[in-house]
């Protein structure tokens, strides 16, 4: 067991590195402190387990599982990265920002080290000839399946962003076909919607590509090709920068591999926004006054 303070960053990664061999019960706790750090730092045992929904015993219980000798050891990084006002605006610029710079430099780093370039192809040769393409990420993987999306739509048509902003994502995936193609986006702790949205695409034989933070996630376990990055940040939040970066080595797999297809798709996309003025272009000054 660890008995000295780790650094907050090696305790969310300590959690998430244990998530998936965890109960369903010490999943939630889990969960429950790695979305509130701020609370478990500032709140005692009972009152962190009665914000969490579970017994405070269920809270000993994880922190014996994370290799920890109590709650106070697995409190202790958080009440310490509180103190130094990390993430609260009172540290100075060098210890908040290049400890994160660092990190986010190491996980763009990562998605080259962790992804075979035969591996990437494979998933981009998938996303162009996927009938429709769904793409579905939630909470803090929204933006990077937002992004690809939208890079996508450039290069082929028929792409869709799955949401459930009218409570209907699962129709919008049972919908799927085994011509059609899912890209799911999540890394620990996942988003329960999106491992079930997967579960029920798998089940009728939709082909999935992962973008996810390992191997052995419930994403990776459906998926037909997995793209891995990592998301280790000093800070109270998961980095993005490597499922960033991973998204755009894929978008650019894509494209490369598109041939004629792609190349047709995008002129037609460029002259569609030329002629809807998508784009603000700076007139010449008569003309302003005019």
């Amino acid at each position: 067991m660890f008995h000295i303070t780790m650094p907050y960053h090696a305790l969310t990664q300590l959690i998430d590195s244990h998530f998936e061999a965890l109960s369903p019960e010490l999943q939630r706790a889990a969960r429950w402190v790695r979305e509130h750090p701020a609370e478990l730092g500032l709140q005692s045992l009972r009152a962190s387990a009665r914000a969490a929904g579970v017994a405070p015993a269920t809270l000993s219980r994880l922190s014996h599982a994370l290799g920890l000798a109590d709650f106070e050891a697995m409190r202790r990084p958080v009440v310490e990265a509180l103190a130094r006002g990390v993430g609260s605006g009172h540290g100075t610029p060098d210890e908040t920002a290049r400890p994160l710079t660092q990190a986010q430099l190491r996980n763009v780093a990562s998605t080259a080290a962790r992804n075979p370039v035969e591996v990437v192809n494979a998933a981009a040769d998938l996303l162009l000839s996927a009938r429709q393409l769904t793409f579905l990420g939630l909470r803090a993987s929204f933006g990077i399946a937002h992004h690809l999306r939208y890079a996508c739509d450039w290069l082929r048509p028929g792409t869709l962003l799955a949401g459930d902003a009218s409570g209907a994502l699962v129709d919008q995936i049972a919908q799927l076909t085994e011509a059609d193609g899912l890209v799911v986006v999540s890394q620990a702790p996942y988003t329960r919607q999106t491992v079930e949205c997967a579960h029920v695409a798998h089940a009728a034989g939709v082909p999935i590509v992962a973008l996810t933070d390992n191997p052995l996630s419930p994403l990776a376990r459906l998926a037909r090709h997995t793209l891995l990055f990592d998301a280790a940040s000093p800070s109270f939040f998961h980095s993005m920068a490597g499922a960033q970066a991973l998204a755009e080595t894929l978008v650019a797999a894509v494209a490369a591999r598109g041939g004629e297809p792609v190349v047709r798709r995008l002129a037609e996309v460029q002259a569609r926004q030329h002629a809807h003025k998508a784009y603000w272009e700076k007139r010449p000054l008569k003309e302003s006054f005019t």
